[in-house]
């Protein structure tokens, strides 16, 4: 067995799983100002492309792997398409059609769609304690969005949401199809952890979604000015690249091969957090008793639903 195939402890599963939506919430918050130097497109072609160099070592094929079968490449194609591609462009239309408290409180369904997801498609038995995890997750992020104090930018978003009504309907539809998106990801990267290291499926799936958005992302940088870009916006590209397509992909499909679908879900409830304490940390903003109890009841939720491989292993020593 191979470094990459080794299945770590239900401990060390955990934390990559929690380090890996931390550091999503983190660079979501920090890539404001990519956006508004990059366009979308443009942004996401870049992102991938450092990601296939710094992940051009992972492509190989190690010597223990099984061929890859029809079944497996498919399941690759989605794992890129659904959970990068799809994702993004659902999420980022569908917010321009409603407000960020209406995101936040269908995002907030994600734990419970991975739950389900993983019972249906991979006959994962979910017992009590984890239900009762994925519903304190849920609610807490649930009510963090409710009580979250709107920007500026977020109350003209909602002014724009409520000028046009007949579209707030096609924005929380796109926003649940995020949802599915991003449960998918979950299940379909647990069944490709059977049978391909971590690091290989970070590396092909990277240059999946590359070849996805080449396309777009050419027509997006046809005349844009790359001389008027700041040498610190370098800087936090390189990073964002770094951590969207290699860091939390390695992350989380290390986690996947010890940890069960329907408990790694729960982890999903890390993004909202992280996004807030960096905001906090960075950027100067606020937090209300509310929000601080809306993430304890969340990451309560975590313990919860994790408490539950732990015990049962207990009773089986």
């Amino acid at each position: 067995m191979t470094s990459d195939h080794a299945t770590p402890p239900s401990w060390i599963a955990y934390a990559c799983l929690a380090l890996s939506m931390s550091l999503v919430g983190s660079y979501v918050a920090l890539s404001k100002p990519l956006l508004a130097a990059f366009p979308v497109f443009l942004l996401a072609m870049l992102r991938f492309g450092i990601g296939a160099i710094a992940m051009s070592g992972w492509i190989r094929k190690p010597v223990d792997e099984p061929p890859m079968t029809n079944q497996t490449k498919w399941l690759l194609f989605l794992e890129s398409f659904l959970g990068n591609f799809l994702f993004s462009i659902c999420m980022l239309f569908g917010m321009r059609y409603t407000t960020a408290v209406a995101a936040g409180i269908i995002m907030s369904a994600i734990p419970a769609v991975v739950a389900a997801m993983s019972w249906l498609f991979l006959k994962e038995r979910i017992s009590w304690r984890s239900w009762m995890g994925i519903a304190c997750a849920a609610l807490g992020i649930a009510i963090y969005s409710v009580s979250k104090t709107e920007h500026a930018s977020d109350l003209n978003q909602a002014t724009q949401a409520l000028n046009s009504q007949s579209l707030v309907w096609l924005g929380n539809l796109l926003l649940l199809g995020a949802v599915l998106c991003e449960a998918a990801y979950a299940i379909i990267g647990k069944k490709l952890t059977d049978g391909i290291g971590p690091k290989r499926i970070s590396a092909l799936i990277n240059l999946v979604g590359l070849a996805l958005v080449c396309p777009l992302g050419i027509w997006a940088a046809w005349g844009f000015d790359f001389t008027q870009v700041s040498m610190p916006i370098w800087g936090l590209l390189v990073f964002y690249g770094l951590a969207a397509s290699v860091w939390t992909v390695w992350l989380w499909m290390t986690g996947l091969q010890t940890v069960p679908a329907s408990q790694a879900g729960v982890f999903t409830v890390m993004l909202p957090v992280s996004a807030a304490m960096t905001g906090v940390l960075f950027l100067g903003e606020t937090m209300t008793a509310m929000q601080w109890l809306a993430f304890g009841i969340a990451l309560f939720g975590v313990l919860l639903a994790t408490r539950t491989d732990r015990t049962a292993k207990a009773t089986h020593h």
